[in-house]
């Protein structure tokens, strides 16, 4: 679709919303929201006729792009026939996603409780875990994301939980292995994986196990920084939680459905978790959906006991509806396998390429549609960019590679030091390398700030 321009009608869509609409993680005052015309594929466009290749697939959700006909037209077809209904009851769109859902986590999560969202996803995790052991305490990662809700937010390792953080929801956190920025002194993968094990158990160990609900992995850790576990480290995990009778979950909300070229990550480490929560691309975010995969252990737990959980649009039609179209569409387009081949041979390779010539660019790392550019200031000593959980003026070098990205046409995802590389799954080979070759030149202006 080629984007008409519509100034007067732009300007009336930002004042409304400058107005109105309250806006999550900002300053009100400090923000200035691009006004939207629309969307298709892998592209959106502003009022004035700008057009920019979406590298953040929305905030990591739109895995089929925007405006799939065959899934705009499953909504339209489930508006047609029934636009909503109470969760008690057996619904074919509800049962069918739930079917197409369980036939693709790992292992024996073949039982679906469906949420509106990741947050709730992690929330209601959270609980069954702690009612299927009676344990009250969670353990989770620094450099980790969970949510915004009460229990996933404190469940959250980084900034964004400060200011909500009561220190008295019962998690406890600890170290994950990161190589590149490593807590346990490590040289290779095959140490930081030893000690980062280690380290879980021993504070296992000193909280002591039997109080110990669950342990909270991102199976790929998302907005905090695309860093792959090492090789045995989930399969380490999933040992530990099983000796101490501990419920292993794993966060798939932004890797699942096919952005690390499988459908869940889980699948890239052989791993089958207790339970696995989902979100974002189960529909590419057409209708809000969420839910919990769950074991066979934890769901007999509930058998005969109420679950005591809910929610009013649980399983609602509409979006599983969506998310029946999107799964059958990943499926007959091959888009998990379109993912991973374009990721190995385009993605990886062009990063490589950029950071051999910037020397802002301190690692590249993922896997799939899952990448992000670590940016630094000294490549020897590490410093990053800008300072950790930077703002303002501090800020700078990131907001002047922001800046540099739009202004040639893409829509970045940053984060702190990093720039993530998430497009659509279903991108083209072509369109890839031109959000790629933007890339590069934004690359210049975090190059300006290298010692």
């Amino acid at each position: 679709m080629t984007p008409q321009p519509n100034p007067q009608v732009g300007a009336a869509v930002k004042a409304a919303d400058r107005k109105h609409v309250f806006h999550s993680w900002s300053a009100q005052e400090l923000i200035d929201p691009l006004a939207v015309a629309g969307a298709e594929g892998s592209y959106f466009w502003d009022y004035d006729g700008n057009r920019y290749l979406d590298f953040t697939s929305g905030l990591v959700y739109t895995n089929i792009g925007y405006q799939h006909p065959k899934v705009v037209a499953a909504i339209q077809e489930q508006a047609g026939k029934m636009t909503t209904f109470a969760p008690a009851f057996a619904i074919e769109s509800r049962s069918e996603a739930a079917r197409l859902i369980a036939e693709r986590t790992p292992g024996d999560l073949d039982k679906i409780f469906f949420t509106n969202a990741g947050a709730d996803a992690v929330e209601h995790a959270l609980r069954m875990a702690r009612l299927h052991t009676g344990r009250p305490k969670v353990l989770s990662a620094y450099r980790s994301y969970h949510g915004g809700t009460q229990q996933a937010i404190n469940a959250t390792g980084d900034p964004r939980r400060w200011a909500s953080d009561t220190g008295t929801a019962g998690v406890v956190r600890f170290w994950a292995p990161f190589l590149y920025r490593s807590r346990f002194y490590a040289e290779t993968e095959e140490q930081e994986c030893a000690r980062a094990l280690e380290h879980l158990e021993s504070t296992i160990q000193f909280e002591g196990p039997q109080t110990i609900a669950a342990i909270i992995l991102e199976t790929v850790p998302g907005t905090a920084g695309i860093m792959l576990p090492p090789k045995g480290y989930l399969a380490g995990v999933r040992e530990i939680c099983d000796r101490y009778g501990i419920v292993f979950i794993l966060d798939e909300v932004m890797a699942g459905f096919g952005r690390t070229g499988k459908w869940f990550a889980a699948d890239l480490y052989d791993v089958t978790p207790d339970l696995l929560t989902f979100a974002k691309g189960v529909n590419s975010g057409y209708v809000p959906l969420g839910g919990v995969a769950i074991s066979g252990a934890i769901a007999e737990t509930f058998a005969k006991r109420p679950y005591p959980g809910g929610l009013t649009y649980s399983g609602h039609p509409l979006a599983c509806a969506a998310a029946v179209a999107t799964i059958n569409v990943m499926e007959e387009e091959g888009i998990v396998e379109h993912a991973a081949k374009l990721g190995s041979e385009v993605i990886e390779p062009a990063l490589r390429d950029l950071a051999s010539r910037h020397p802002s660019v301190g690692e590249v790392r993922g896997v799939g549609m899952f990448w992000a550019l670590e940016l630094v200031r000294d490549r020897s000593t590490r410093e990053p960019l800008v300072p950790y959980n930077a703002a303002g003026e501090a800020n700078a070098p990131m907001a002047a590679f922001g800046a540099a990205a739009k202004a040639n046409g893409l829509w970045p995802f940053i984060n702190m030091n990093r720039t993530h590389v998430v497009p659509a799954l279903n991108i083209t080979e072509s369109e890839a390398k031109e959000g790629l070759s933007a890339l590069d030149v934004a690359l210049a202006a975090a190059d300006e700030h290298v010692a």
